[in-house]
């Protein structure tokens, strides 16, 4: 009979080791993995943080660039449109001046040719005498005398041509002169241009581009940093959680450890001798 008391007992005491270990085991894997959780989030919380900041700071910067690189890209254009008003212009002023100076010279010509052949009487009756006869007293370049010389001639007032032609020839010259300086006076005008075009075209391209790219990492930091948010957000709450896990389990096993404890106190008093293996760290071992 003491016998098979001695096996219950040492039976019980056996079944409440077994659930005294259990559950040490399972608050120490859990209370190691739930210390790591919130070890982890501790760590994540302030970079998460850190790097949200520096998002934005970036964010920022970001679209400061993108509207400069607006601004200076409407300059460029704003530069093009006006140079090409001002070509237009010039162009349009270059084509009168030029005209008017080779239909002056042609006037000129035929007259030196007439009066040289002896014909300058016919020359007379010409369209290009009446052109010439204008541009003499519009010229500024005579002396009031030689421009009553030359007028009195084509008007048919004088007959003296050899006088009449050394003025011509020098008129000639002159316009010939001012002919050459306006050509080359349009084309250092028109390659100013070209070079001021393809400069403010290859500014405008780079521009784009560059719009282009950063409008594509505003929208990509953007979403980065409503994720980090989101992040920051769920990892603020799993820590909070895990704490308030980790409070509960500490009281539980304040509770449940006294109350196994206590169990285990009392069949080692009932029984001492064949409980004392449960000193044996082997069988204390988390399985």
């Amino acid at each position: 009979m003491l016998q098979m008391m001695q096996k219950k007992v040492q039976a019980e005491g056996e079944k409440e080791q077994e659930l005294f270990d259990k559950f040490m085991c399972y608050c120490k894997n859990g209370a190691a993995a739930l210390e790591k959780s919130i070890a982890d989030a501790g760590d994540a919380v302030p970079e998460l943080g850190a790097n949200i900041e520096a998002g934005q700071g970036q964010l920022v910067q970001l679209k400061e660039d993108l509207k400069k690189a607006q601004v200076d890209r409407a300059a460029a254009k704003a530069a093009m449109e006006e140079a090409t008003a001002i070509r237009e212009k010039d162009a349009a002023a270059y084509a009168k001046e030029s005209g008017d100076l080779k239909t002056n010279l042609a006037a000129m010509g035929k007259a030196i040719a007439a009066i040289n052949k002896g014909a300058g009487g016919a020359f007379l009756q010409t369209s290009a005498a009446s052109l010439l006869k204008n541009l003499i007293e519009e010229s500024d370049s005579l002396s009031d005398l030689d421009r009553h010389d030359v007028t009195s001639f084509l008007t048919g007032e004088s007959t003296g041509s050899g006088q009449i032609l050394g003025i011509l020839k020098a008129m000639e010259d002159t316009m010939s002169s001012t002919l050459k300086d306006v050509v080359a006076q349009e084309e250092a005008s028109v390659k100013s241009y070209d070079a001021l075009i393809a400069a403010k075209t290859a500014e405008v391209e780079a521009l784009t581009a560059a719009i282009e790219e950063k409008t594509v990492r505003i929208g990509e930091l953007g979403v980065q940093i409503v994720q980090m948010k989101a992040d920051l957000s769920d990892t603020q709450a799993s820590l909070i959680d895990d704490k308030k896990i980790r409070s509960r389990a500490r009281e539980e096993l304040r509770n449940k450890g006294g109350r196994v404890g206590r169990g285990l106190q009392d069949s080692l008093r009932r029984n001492p001798g064949p409980c004392r293996h449960h000193q044996d760290p082997q069988r204390r071992r988390c399985s």
